[in-house]
């Protein structure tokens, strides 16, 4: 079974290490990943999170695509109701000019999840609901069909076309159809929830000056490591920082599993378990074998023509093996299936449901 495999890296901050610790380990971790031939790397957009270092997407893009050659380099995502249509146009104009034909235009519509961000970033949570009229008038400056503001062009963006991803739940899907937009599909415990949104969404799609075709991105954390338990162990710093984040307020620095394991866990509260324990629900993860098994299932379940991993852990060398390994191992199963002239067998059930996005 052949897809895509790529990277999106929230630059999530570690305990002890300085914010501009982690945009600089995004920029490296994206030259490494491009060596293990990944299709894209991304960065993701957050405001005011200690445990998250990347707020300003495209100027971090820039910098990666600059320090690398081949990969594609984009966004997962902007968020759009935080920002006018016009700036992210230019921005993106900008980007596509300086490294033609490796920016993709991953956007959003998610807004601050406290009221002081929103009110420091000037949006309202219901900013969300004009997700889509942002969507169009942002279309509309590359294609020169601006027509709220007749006279005004964003420049360098008007001509340009840099491939434009809708990041969404099941919701969202309809509206990244009726953009003929590319969709980004995670979040979804309830895999029934997510085959019938990409169902609509192919249903609905409207081809577009960006795409002719659908296309599907499913995302989620996928950890690959010797073991079933070694790679288990990589979601637990993000699985815990979920939990405090949901019992605390804070969604803090990641911090080493033998502290989790050995202090922080035993100290839970009933209801921080509980949110512990879900967050480690939701993923795959396992040995080689155990992880293309259960990614091909979920290619075959829901068309997906890639797969974009989104998995953080406080090791980086841990991390990297997993990628490295995850990389190999889909590398060798095409490459075996091509050379017997067959499409890869029925895999077994996944280890762990379809991955979420985080």
């Amino acid at each position: 079974m052949t897809y895509k495999l790529s990277v999106l890296d929230r630059s999530r901050t570690r305990q002890g290490d300085e914010p501009s610790a982690a945009l600089r380990d995004t920029v490296a971790f994206a030259q490494q990943v491009e060596d293990l031939g990944y299709h894209r790397f991304w960065v993701s957009e957050h405001h005011s999170v200690p445990g998250v270092a990347g707020s300003a997407p495209t100027v971090l893009a820039a910098a990666v695509a600059a320090a690398t050659s081949r990969i594609r380099v984009g966004t997962g995502g902007v968020m759009l109701p935080n920002h006018r249509p016009l700036v992210v146009a230019e921005q993106f104009g900008v980007l596509a000019s300086l490294f033609p034909g490796r920016i993709d235009m991953g956007l959003g519509r998610s807004v601050g999840f406290t009221d002081g961000i929103r009110r420091a970033l000037g949006v309202e949570k219901d900013a969300m609901g004009d997700f889509e009229d942002r969507l169009a008038e942002l279309a509309g400056w590359f294609t020169g069909e601006s027509a709220p503001y007749p006279g005004v062009h964003a420049l360098p963006a008007e001509g340009l076309r840099p491939p434009l991803f809708v990041l969404a739940n099941e919701a969202g899907a309809d509206v990244a159809a009726r953009a003929g937009a590319a969709l980004v599909i995670g979040g979804l415990k309830g895999e029934g929830a997510m085959a019938a949104a990409i169902e609509r969404y192919r249903t609905g799609f409207v081809p577009s000056a960006w795409r002719e075709k659908p296309y599907v991105t499913v995302a989620g954390n996928v950890a690959v490591a010797e073991t079933r338990d070694a790679a288990r162990r990589l979601l637990v710093p993000e699985a815990w920082a979920l939990a405090h984040s949901r019992t605390h307020g804070v969604f803090p620095p990641l911090r080493p599993v033998e502290e989790i394991e050995g202090r922080l866990i035993p100290s839970m509260s009933q209801r921080e378990r509980g949110f512990y324990e879900a967050a480690l629900r939701g993923h795959i993860h396992g040995t080689e074998g155990d992880v293309t098994a259960a990614l091909d299932s979920l290619v075959a379940r829901t068309g997906a023509d890639e797969v974009l991993i989104t998995t953080s852990t406080y090791d980086r060398a841990a991390l990297l093996d997993s990628y490295r390994r995850l990389a190999g191992a889909v590398t060798a199963t095409a490459a075996g299936a091509a050379a017997t002239g067959t499409t890869a067998p029925a895999p077994p059930a996944s280890p762990d449901p379809a991955p979420s996005w985080p």
